[in-house]
């Protein structure tokens, strides 16, 4: 965690002759006669235009009517316009193009399920499914603008449904394959989605785990929502609610497998990503057709330097921004997405490693809270396994320790391949910190800014730091940006840009060493992440309040040495209340049905006030350091510094 953690240290991993001549990167920066990464990152951040028009070449995008420019200012830093008077269909860029080429024999999709059933979609494949769906949604008279919702574990029908949206010009809506109907209600309600792909359920530790009551419970709280459709994975019984529902099996491959694609603005709205805040209900993040894809291509090119044909696995759900992510950066690099529907160590420690082999995987996407986990059982488990295909790992999502980083790169990778450490959001579309095939490694670090990306660790004044924290922030624009929250302009604004003009202010806590690497060391704000994913407390805190007996709450990210964090909640019940076993039980209850049994909190406790500023703003920051018994810092803008006490008492520091 962020109060332990010294950055620094030793270089781990310097890249082979062999890995820099392969790169993509050598290959871009040798197209435009670029001598070293310094300058690759001084012009890529210096003339966005330029960088901007030069990946959209490199990647090949194609566009039905060409853009008159790459970018657009005019309307200031935070509203830029990207591919000016350009028309595309990210699904044509995708697999159209090659589907009736020689590459359409090519491996699109590798998906192979918990229970061992394993199944391949070339790109003509794909291409053939994803005109049935899009012919199935224009059926339901769905079309340009209309959001859909996805709630569905990862199979390859989810990847058909995401283009199938696209194609069609709809915008895309994912939703974590974990959630309460709560979660879903809140986000569907707030895009006005008017359908639901959804499933019976899926597999998870040999057990069929059911989803479609959730989604039903959902469905009856949206009001636009007309339409469901239904994937059949794990075959047990279900209710299906007469003309909204539709299975999959019935309405989609009964359709024709040849569908126009929707000629869209290359701005065109064409997905919604919800991200949990500090304050609030979740924000809706939208990309356009020329924007995330092309953010999410260009890391997987130049970060995990993905090539045609190679095989990209990355442990995600289609909810987290990394699914879509995985989605569109190995189509557009006319790779192969491999898929997994289950546990990852189930039904023994080593089904990762026995994916890595089976499958031939290259690139393969973990968690630390996955690693952590798997360290207790043993070295035997990867041992026993070619894992020779693999040219890297990757990740993100939360910070590293060093000792299960070492693990990874020393044990299971034998110091031969690097760690491609990750981060960046939603809001970015992908990276803005990662390591790549040209720069060292040190133990949990990032080699350098993505290129493109004009970022900086600066102080509580806003000046450049070194060898020390700060906050990270970007000061240039870069085409993955998202262009806003979805009808809320303001607080997208307030979000990121309030804090120092023209300056993106992201909300983590990074430092870069004198070597050069950077680090990140988790949110600079009271964002929890939990195994990676990103959690808001306000909408836990807003779920525990709606209880009768509770008139306000808390909620904190504690160390968790698996999963980095996990959930603490306060609750302040009302007068004469008895705050029983009861009470806490119906309250966790409530958690879990609302936000989904991963994200249940690890305690509930009563206490007789919240630590707050003069204001009303309740102290967070405060809490989890009493609780945990770090230093609290300046307390002087408090008007109850006893409720400190009585957390402190609560975490057991007193």
């Amino acid at each position: 965690m962020t109060e332990h953690f010294t950055f620094g240290g030793e270089i781990v991993w310097r890249p082979t002759q062999e890995q820099i001549e392969g790169a993509n990167l050598t290959a871009f920066m040798r197209t435009w006669g670029i001598k070293d990464f310094d300058e690759l990152m001084k012009r890529s951040t210096s003339d966005v235009a330029w960088f901007t028009d030069a990946v959209l070449k490199f990647l090949d995008i194609k566009f039905y009517e060409p853009y008159s420019k790459a970018v657009d200012l005019s309307d200031g830093i935070q509203f830029p316009k990207w591919c000016v008077d350009g028309r595309m269909n990210v699904v044509h860029n995708c697999v159209e193009k090659r589907a009736g080429s020689e590459g359409g024999r090519q491996k699109a999709v590798i998906f192979e399920g918990e229970e061992g059933i394993t199944k391949t979609l070339t790109y003509a494949e794909l291409n053939q499914e994803i005109n049935k769906a899009a012919n199935a949604l224009r059926s339901l008279r769905l079309g340009k603008g209309d959001a859909i919702g996805i709630f569905m574990p990862m199979t390859p029908e989810i990847v058909i449904a995401l283009l199938a949206i696209a194609k069609i010009g709809g915008i895309i809506l994912p939703l974590f394959s974990g959630y309460g109907a709560g979660a879903i209600v809140s986000r569907m309600v707030d895009a006005e989605a008017k359908a639901l792909f959804a499933a019976d359920g899926a597999f998870r530790r040999g057990k069929a785990v059911e989803m479609k009551s959730i989604a039903d419970e959902a469905a009856e709280q949206i009001p636009t929502l007309k339409n469901m459709i239904v994937l059949k994975r794990t075959g047990q019984e279900i209710k299906m609610k007469e003309e909204r529902d539709y299975w999959w099996h019935e309405l989609v491959d009964s359709q024709s497998d040849v569908c126009e694609t929707e000629k869209t603005s290359a701005e065109d709205p064409m997905m919604v990503i919800y991200t949990s805040g500090t304050t609030g209900k979740p924000k809706g993040a939208l990309h356009t057709h020329c924007g995330f894809p092309i953010k999410a291509a260009q890391d997987m090119a130049f970060g995990t330097d993905v090539h045609p044909g190679d095989v990209i696995y990355w442990m995600t759900d289609m909810g987290w921004m990394m699914g879509p992510w995985l989605v569109f950066g190995s189509l557009i690099l006319g790779a192969t997405m491999f898929l997994y529907d289950g546990a990852p160590d189930f039904p023994a420690p080593d089904r990762l490693w026995d994916l890595a082999q089976k499958h031939r995987i290259n690139q393969m996407g973990v968690s630390p809270t996955l690693i952590r986990s798997l360290i207790p059982h043993g070295d035997e488990h990867f041992k026993k396994h070619d894992l020779s295909s693999l040219k890297c790992f990757a990740s993100t999502g939360e910070p590293w320790n060093p000792d299960p980083w070492m693990w990874l790169f020393e044990k299971v990778g034998g110091g031969r391949i690097p760690i491609i450490n990750y981060s960046g959001g939603t809001e970015i579309s992908g990276g803005i910190v990662m390591g790549n095939m040209l720069l060292p490694l040190k133990p949990c670090a990032f080699s350098a800014p993505c290129p493109g990306m004009d970022a900086d660790v600066v102080d509580e004044n806003g000046k450049s730091v070194r060898n020390a924290v700060g906050e990270l922030v970007i000061k240039a624009p870069w085409i993955g940006m998202t262009r806003g929250f979805w009808g809320d302009k303001q607080r997208y604004l307030d979000t990121y840009w309030s804090r120092w003009e023209n300056v993106w202010v992201h909300g983590d806590f990074a430092a870069v060493d004198n070597d050069g690497l950077w680090y990140i060391l988790g949110r600079s704000d009271d964002t929890i992440k939990i195994a990676g994913k990103r959690l808001g407390p306000a909408e836990v805190e807003s779920i525990l309040v709606r209880h009768e007996s509770i008139v306000e709450a808390a909620a904190i990210g504690v160390p968790h040495e698996v999963k980095g964090s996990e959930l603490i909640l306060f609750a302040v019940t009302s007068p004469g209340v008895e705050r029983s076993a009861v009470l806490r039980q119906e309250l966790h209850e409530m958690v879990v049905a609302e936000m989904g049994k991963p994200l249940a909190p690890k305690a509930i406790l009563f206490v007789n006030d919240l630590p707050k500023t003069r204001n009303a703003k309740v102290m967070r920051r405060m809490i989890r350091a009493a609780y945990l018994g770090l230093e609290l810092g300046d307390t002087s803008s408090l008007v109850n510094p006893a409720a400190v006490e009585e957390i402190m008492k609560a975490g057991g520091r007193k």
